[in-house]
């Protein structure tokens, strides 16, 4: 119910005169059902909601302002832009919701008829009427006329029910759902179609950055690409091999909530489209962007008002042999509009099932569409200046992963961590919310960085910056050092980040060749003050971090011609699996210090933690003119000092 869907509730509070007034509490614009709280069902005086029915008109201006000026706190969201309709219906609980079965129902041809065949009386029918002033009138009128009915159906939109208690109008809501998917099940048979064979992971990753490289050619030039969610499970892929999918991609939508977080139309990918690869699928988007841009200079053509239009980008692709992808700026927006787009497929499926599936026309998807209303519920502020970027951080789960996944999320980044320890991992990505991913791996094992790294694609598309992170500290005297363990030292703070960079520019090379502009990518390395400033006892660990420096500013001599760009941190007395208590309690017991004056050991005399170091790599990753730069983040350590 992403957006959409409502619920309300008609009761009496007391105002600031104490008086007792009657209320609606009816959800904010833009809350969702599923993790909505008290303060997204603000509360509105009922009676001046009730004496604007007696208007013949309404503009959408005079609505909002009216409602706004009644709410009981100036400081709440904004009402729904169907609250005229919830305070009209004159029972205490309200619920509208767009389920599945449902939808299938509002946009069967004869939609009326089989409303009739399975409720009889107990739901009314309302026409399609877009939401605001003119529906809320409408279906009041259509209530009145039917006091025995139990619910409405709103064609091309909805359901509507009611009840004198919550349980009584859930009850309903449920009931009613339930019987028209019995019905739809009843009536139709569709028939499953074999799916192609996935394609492999690597080639899947191939695909998806090359596809993010070219739906941001809709984009303007510096913008960020674009975050994807694929969905590619068997009923997703089944209906992608329908014989009438062309067809079906130019319908449109199955309620006109959906609109302005998907666009009126999928941007279809057939297999010619893959098999030619980048400049195929290139093509596509720019045929895809061309309609939308004669779609809307044909209806805006007719609006009373001007219109900007929308970046003629889709929300949703659907792939032939690989699956629904959702397109967002966020990987909120990607999720959601994926959400949709499944739901979507189901609606299509049972409405072709048992009749067919006719939604709004184009004049009215565009009424929807630009609707400032509908607009607002997706936010206009400052957007945060990562936004959009994908980042892949290694060691994920260790004290600096952690903290740079704060301070990269904190700037509007998503995130995808990797670590080998999967409990710490899980806890890790808990901090950060549901859109932001990561994948239990170790860095070291042969082929992992490339499974790393077709993982983050999978999950959003892409990869825009590597923070190569992950590093553990082996300690021993160099002169009975054994092999073994500075090669194993090697394999995770050298190799490892010379096979994860491999991996990531790969995936910046594939969405450029999308794009078809120069490369935007990032590498950043964690290397330590050890690769400058040797420590006694240290040296298993500072030789690969110094070959992991050598390897910082080659690659950034190498990469700069395609705008990519690589640098680093030297860090020095962090807390963390590396410098742990126990290893604090000796350095500092040899010193003769406190570990608190130990840990301040420096020319500022304070100590440096963990977020400290997670917003250096933010600073550096927002630096766009710089390049080959190690920034040292250690409190002041002349010794350990690059100049």
């Amino acid at each position: 119910m992403h957006g959409g869907g409502n619920t309300s509730i008609k009761l009496t509070a007391q105002d600031v005169f104490g008086d007792t007034v009657e209320v609606l509490h009816v959800k904010g614009s833009g809350a969702d059902l599923d993790s909505i709280t008290p303060s997204g069902l603000p509360a509105v005086r009922l009676d001046p909601l009730r004496r604007l029915r007696t208007l013949d008109s309404l503009s959408d201006e005079d609505m909002v302002n009216v409602q706004r000026a009644n709410l009981l706190d100036s400081a709440a969201p904004n009402p729904s832009v169907e609250t005229l309709l919830h305070a009209w219906l004159p029972e205490q609980v309200v619920d509208h919701t767009h389920a599945t079965p449902f939808l299938a129902l509002a946009n069967l041809p004869e939609a009326e008829a089989a409303l009739r065949e399975i409720f009889g009386e107990r739901l009314a029918f309302v026409p399609y009427i877009m939401p605001g002033f003119a529906l809320a009138k409408a279906a009041a009128a259509v209530r009145d006329a039917h006091p025995g009915a139990e619910g409405l159906l709103l064609v091309n939109h909805g359901h509507f029910t009611w009840g004198a208690t919550p349980r009584e109008s859930y009850d309903r809501l449920i009931d009613q759902t339930n019987e028209v998917a019995a019905w739809l099940a009843e009536r139709s048979r569709p028939a499953a179609r074999p799916a192609r064979a996935r394609p492999s992971g690597t080639d899947m990753a191939s695909t998806l950055a090359a596809l993010r490289g070219v739906l941001a050619s809709a984009l303007p030039k510096d913008a960020a690409l674009p975050v994807l969610d694929l969905r590619d499970d068997d009923a997703t892929r089944s209906f992608l091999e329908r014989p009438d999918l062309g067809e079906l991609a130019r319908r449109g939508v199955a309620t006109p909530d959906h609109v302005i977080r998907t666009k009126a139309f999928p941007l279809h990918l057939d297999r010619a489209a893959w098999d030619g690869g980048p400049e195929a699928m290139r093509t596509a988007v720019e045929a895809y962007a061309a309609r939308y841009r004669d779609y809307f200079d044909r209806q805006a053509s007719r609006a009373t008002g001007p219109k900007t239009m929308l970046a003629p980008m889709p929300g949703l692709v659907w792939a032939e042999g690989l699956g629904l992808v959702g397109v967002g700026v966020t990987a909120a927006a990607a999720r959601i509009a994926a959400d949709l787009g499944t739901q979507t497929h189901r609606v299509m499926a049972a409405g072709e099932a048992v009749g067919g599936f006719i939604p709004i026309g184009e004049a009215d998807t565009f009424d929807m569409e630009y609707w400032s209303l509908e607009q607002a519920k997706l936010g206009k502020g400052a957007r945060p200046p990562l936004q959009g970027r994908v980042v892949l951080i290694t060691g994920g789960a260790g004290a600096i992963g952690r903290a740079a996944a704060k301070a990269f999320a904190t700037q509007g980044a998503t995130v995808f961590l990797t670590d080998r320890d999967e409990e710490a991992l899980n806890a890790a990505r808990r901090e950060l919310g549901r859109d932001h991913g990561g994948i239990a791996a170790d860095v070291t094992a042969p082929g992992a960085a490339a499974g790393i790294v077709a993982a983050c694609v999978r999950r959003f598309g892409g990869v825009d910056i590597l923070l190569s992170n992950a590093g553990a500290a082996w300690r021993g005297e160099m002169a009975t050092l054994p092999d073994s363990t500075l090669r194993e030292s090697f394999e995770l703070n050298f190799f490892a980040h010379q096979a994860m960079a491999q991996a990531a520019v790969s995936v910046f090379r594939q969405q450029t060749k999308g794009r078809g502009a120069p490369a935007m990518g990032q590498i950043l390395f964690n290397v330590s003050k050890q690769a400058v400033n040797p420590g006694k006892g240290f040296g298993a660990y500072g030789l690969p971090k110094a070959a992991t420096f050598f390897l910082l500013r080659q690659l950034a001599l190498e990469l700069g011609s395609e705008g990519i760009r690589v640098n680093g941190i030297n860090a020095d007395r962090i807390r963390s699996g590396l410098l742990d208590e126990a290893l604090i309690a000796a350095r500092s017991e040899a010193r003769g210090v406190t570990p608190e004056r130990y840990m301040a050991g420096n020319l500022l005399g304070r100590e440096v933690e963990a977020r400290h170091v997670g917003e250096a790599f933010v600073m550096l990753a927002r630096a766009e003119r710089t390049t080959g730069h190690v920034m040292t983040v250690d409190g002041g350590n002349i010794e350990a000092a690059l100049r």
